[in-house]
């Protein structure tokens, strides 16, 4: 099944919930300052901001990129299941989504794919013409996105961006070798990260990501709702909503748990994974559903 969007108002970025400013974390607690890092950036080759090669990784992984092993099916659904997500951020529906260019891919628990997923939905966007997308590692915990990239060890990254009140969101940001992708690297874990990312400093830097280029996607890929609470708080900054679910494995009570912490004014998707094709060729099959009530019903009946 795959559809539309059904038409909500979407809040602005600014009225989610966050932490008083004089309480945000500042660039100490990063424990390096500003210009040292902006010194490691320019002086450390190993961690360049110029561009990085992970082409060959990626299709070494079987990953949507040229010449890799990843299935006919599934390069067919991951662009099928783009095309709403581009509505709703640059085409006919992105006037009912305030931030549609904001993705962010969820899932309920870890295991289900979510961080696989980010990545192939960001490739898939990379082959647009019109657009270019920047991957945001925001699981600083996992760091799925970044080891999966081998971009874990870059600095300065999303964390320091978050720790520093002036840091330059391109200082950064990482150029690839995969025409139009970039990539921003999650950084250490840190005890405020939650703080963090409910701070007026994460609304600033993805307002400065969503309007700085008029033709750039942002995927977010975030931690497991049910794992940790900065998932539910960056859930309230973005446009879009993509939720994975594991086929077969994830209990719909789990599911249902996750998806009553989403904000009910977002356009949210579920995208079923690891679940045989109907061509009964197996491997992977991907359903994107697009309106809450109608979606719970749909993965109720599918057990």
């Amino acid at each position: 099944m795959f559809g539309g969007r059904s038409g909500k108002d979407v809040r602005s970025p600014g009225a989610a919930p966050g932490a008083e400013e004089e309480t945000r974390p500042e660039a100490a607690v990063s424990g390096i300052t500003v210009d040292e890092l902006k010194g490691i950036a320019l002086n450390d080759s190993s961690n360049s901001p110029a561009t990085v090669k992970i082409m060959k990784r990626l299709r070494e992984k079987g990953m949507f990129v040229p010449d890799s092993r990843l299935d006919a099916t599934v390069r067919a659904e991951y662009r099928r299941i783009k095309r709403p997500l581009l509505s709703n951020a640059f085409g006919k529906t992105s006037s009912l989504v305030d931030q549609g260019n904001l993705i962010m891919v969820t899932s309920s628990v870890p295991g289900e794919g979510k961080s696989y997923t980010a990545v192939n939905l960001a490739l898939a966007f990379a082959q647009e013409r019109d657009y270019s997308v920047l991957l945001v590692d925001c699981d600083v915990t996992k760091q799925g996105v970044s080891r999966m990239l081998g971009v874990e060890r870059r600095r300065p990254d999303f964390t320091d961006l978050l720790a520093s009140d002036s840091m330059p969101v391109q200082d950064s940001v990482l150029n690839t070798d995969v025409p139009g992708l970039s990539v921003l690297p999650a950084g250490n874990p840190h005890e405020y990260i939650t703080e963090m990312i409910g701070s007026q400093r994460m609304v600033q830097l993805l307002t400065e990501l969503a309007t700085g280029c008029a033709d750039r996607i942002i995927v977010l890929d975030s931690p497991p709702m049910l794992s940790t609470p900065e998932s539910q708080v960056l859930a309230a900054l973005v446009g879009q909503i993509v939720f994975v679910i594991e086929a077969g494995k994830t209990p719909y009570s789990i599911v249902q748990d996750a998806l009553g912490m989403l904000p009910g004014d977002k356009a949210v998707g579920l995208l079923l994974n690891k679940c045989e094709s109907i061509s009964n060729r197996g491997g992977y099959y991907y359903n994107y559903y697009t309106t809450y009530g109608e979606t719970a019903s749909s993965s109720e009946d599918g057990g």
